[in-house]
């Protein structure tokens, strides 16, 4: 890690952004989180996340729970599959992935998204429930996401999915492990991918980027955030040269034969100059990959500050992506 150095003037926020990113703090940020305080900030997230029940609302969305196989000596993974209300045959796939550092958060936070694509593109979406550290330390996570996956692909036409137009999707954390999982499919020559939607993604555990310095003390996930977050994941590894890219996809030495990426980020956050290298490498090898780093943008900005002109015009673009990745205009039947 980088120590000793001043702390870069960091990226004024969006003075629009401003009042939804104090919402935001006043919100999950009660508890400082530091190692020993992971547990309770862990309780806490739990009270802020709506059941499934009220993120799905009066919209026409079913869904089913399942369980199936863990991977090799692990306990069972389970998902809930998302479907439009009657049933659909040929839809996209959705398969999402939860944020929360790899230490928060459960398959359901974020689930009102979720809700929301599988009516726009008449989706068929699974959502993920993954082991958590520092109890199960990399790579539990990607390992869990990475069975649910294969499940998702293997079942896809019993679900209503066309198999070529799978997409997995995650921000923060599980803009990372959506990360990872493209690494291991392409790598274990599993599900063909038609895209990986990286969220303000959380890539490397090394956080010496300039981005990481800025923010330090400053924001809702911040350079602290980070630091704990990777110890928890990482423990010893952390920061040497064991660590696998299917932990920390920055870490992956070749990044050719990918699926399209599509990575967005905040320009006043902490993952900032980790994103854009990371799709930075993907061109590099002859890739595809659309980058957007939205001005004055904090982490997570577009949850919290919908209606602000740069999070409609994030939501716009994000959208726009997802629809020419996946071919999708509507509700499909």
């Amino acid at each position: 890690m980088v120590t000793g150095m001043p702390r870069p003037r960091p990226v004024p926020y969006d003075p629009h952004l401003e009042p939804g990113l104090a919402a935001c703090r006043e919100l999950i940020e009660g508890i400082p989180l530091r190692a020993h305080t992971i547990h309770a900030n862990r309780a806490h997230f739990a009270t802020i996340v709506p059941p499934l029940e009220t993120a799905i609302g009066a919209s026409p969305v079913d869904f089913e729970h399942v369980t199936v196989a863990g991977p090799a000596g692990a306990p069972e993974v389970e998902l809930t599959v998302l479907r439009p209300h009657g049933g659909v045959r040929g839809a996209p796939g959705i398969y999402a992935i939860h944020g929360g550092g790899m230490i928060l958060g459960n398959r359901f936070f974020g689930a009102a998204g979720l809700v929301d694509e599988v009516v726009r593109y008449g989706a068929v979406a699974a959502t993920v429930e993954y082991r958590l550290a520092p109890e199960h330390p990399a790579p539990a996570a990607a390992e869990d996401c990475y069975t649910g996956l294969v499940w998702f692909a293997e079942h896809a036409r019993d679900l209503g999915v066309d198999p070529s137009r799978i997409l997995v999707s995650g921000a923060s954390a599980g803009g990372g492990l959506s990360a990872a999982v493209a690494l291991m499919a392409r790598d274990r020559g599993g599900p063909a991918l038609a895209g990986q939607l990286l969220d303000c993604p959380m890539l490397d555990d090394r956080n010496e980027s300039v981005s990481s310095r800025q923010y330090d003390g400053i924001g809702i996930w911040d350079r602290h955030n980070n630091d704990t977050a990777w110890n928890a994941v990482l423990g010893a590894d952390r920061g040497t040269e064991g660590v696998s890219p299917y932990a920390a996809p920055a870490r992956a030495a070749d990044l050719s034969g990918l699926p399209p990426a599509f990575v967005t980020v905040g320009a006043a956050e902490v993952f900032r100059d980790e994103a854009v290298e990371y799709a930075t490498r993907i061109w590099a090898t002859g890739g595809q990959a659309e980058l957007h780093v939205w001005a004055g943008a904090y982490h997570g900005f577009t949850g919290f500050s919908p209606d602000a002109g740069v999070s409609r015009a994030a939501a716009a673009t994000r959208a726009s992506w997802i629809r020419r990745v996946l071919g999708s205009t509507g509700r499909s039947r």
